[in-house]
């Protein structure tokens, strides 16, 4: 459940007066699916969308039935899917996610995010793609600012494949862009995250230049993520594991699990999670520097919470705030669960949706 804590910052379980629908937060990224409902339900399927976009609509179908006990009947969506190369732009994406919610909804009241912030139909939505396109960061953002209702703040939230830091002020997410164009350019969207990235893409030129690791065997050879011997969704679709973590990275250095040491791909895997704290220590200290004031909270939500705060100790060590820093630390995983920080963006569109729709 998503309940109350003993802490000044609140969380907004849907108001219990509301006699409606239940409401689902849908998430359709271009590898998982994610969904959660305000009550604290939540769940996530990976998806290969770029691989078999015909088959979004049957396996919406197939995760919606996952959550028939908890009695949902209506529909709240967001989107990063329609960036994947199946489709030949984003607006095709964005239809064609569209048409596969009509048929997996089965008649259900159904609304879309916008980077406006509205909350539309998907026959509206269909008037604005751009606007629905890449949305679940602006739905998360509206939601955290009501952790931070005065001043200046920050939400980083860390997934499998991205970062997403966006600015907020008085509560209202003020980020320089809407789109990933435009945020990638701004720093708001940095291209890294905690399982899909591939190590040759933090790495560079000091590895092979393949996919034979991602940063999944990073930080399972650091034992920051746990063993998972039935995932085998990894670079040699061997199990997610850290025996296989260690050969995986070791491919990156020409060799393979008998030639290289346990030391070098541990020590190989520190330095990948290095390079990526780096990475995101810059974009913090660029998306701060445009801040009137630095931030008085800092949000982390995500499955990468871990190295958010990684990267905001490190930033705070080198650019340290007057006098000591933000003075709030928000922690989704702890003021929620850790299942809800994970599917985030779904959880706070089903809180913000079930308002709405009060």
């Amino acid at each position: 459940m998503i309940e109350k804590t003993s802490t000044n910052c609140p969380t907004y379980p849907v108001n219990e007066n509301i006699n409606m629908s239940i409401v689902l937060g849908l998430d359709i990224g271009g590898a998982n699916l994610k969904a959660a409902t305000a009550s604290g339900a939540a769940g996530q399927w990976p998806f290969a969308l770029w691989q078999y976009p015909d088959q979004l609509g049957e396996t919406l179908i197939s995760f919606l039935e996952q959550f028939a006990d908890t009695g949902f009947d209506a529909v709240a969506v967001t989107m990063t899917g329609e960036l994947c190369d199946c489709y030949t732009s984003k607006r095709e994406g964005v239809m064609r996610i569209l048409d596969a919610v009509d048929l997996a909804v089965e008649g259900r009241p159904t609304g879309v995010w916008l980077t406006d912030g509205r909350l539309v139909s998907t026959s509206d939505a269909r008037a604005v793609p751009m606007l629905a396109a890449a949305s679940n960061w602006h739905a998360l953002a509206t939601f955290a600012g009501r952790y931070a209702l005065t001043g200046p703040a920050l939400l980083i939230d860390i997934g499998s494949t991205t970062t997403d830091i966006i600015p907020l002020m008085n509560g209202i997410p003020a980020s320089q862009g809407l789109t990933d164009i435009d945020r990638l350019a701004s720093q708001e969207l940095v291209y890294t995250g905690i399982r899909r990235t591939p190590v040759c893409a933090i790495l560079g030129s000091r590895v092979m230049a393949e996919r034979f690791a991602t940063a999944q065997d990073v930080y399972q050879r650091l034992g920051m993520l746990s063993d998972d011997a039935n995932d085998t969704d990894t670079a040699d679709n061997r199990p997610a594991t850290a025996v296989w973590a260690h050969v995986r990275l070791a491919r990156m250095l020409g060799g393979d699990g008998d030639l290289i040491s346990l030391e070098t791909t541990h020590a190989l895997a520190m330095d990948a999670h290095q390079q990526q704290r780096a990475m995101i220590v810059a974009a913090l200290h660029t998306i701060i520097s445009r801040l009137s004031e630095p931030p008085h909270t800092v949000i982390f939500s995500g499955s990468g919470e871990f190295l958010a705060r990684a990267a905001s100790v490190d930033h705070l060590a080198q650019h340290p705030f007057p006098p000591t820093g933000p003075t709030a630390i928000i922690s989704l995983s702890e003021h929620w669960s850790e299942t809800l920080s994970v599917v985030a963006p779904a959880a706070a569109l089903a809180i913000l949706a079930s308002e709405i729709w009060e």
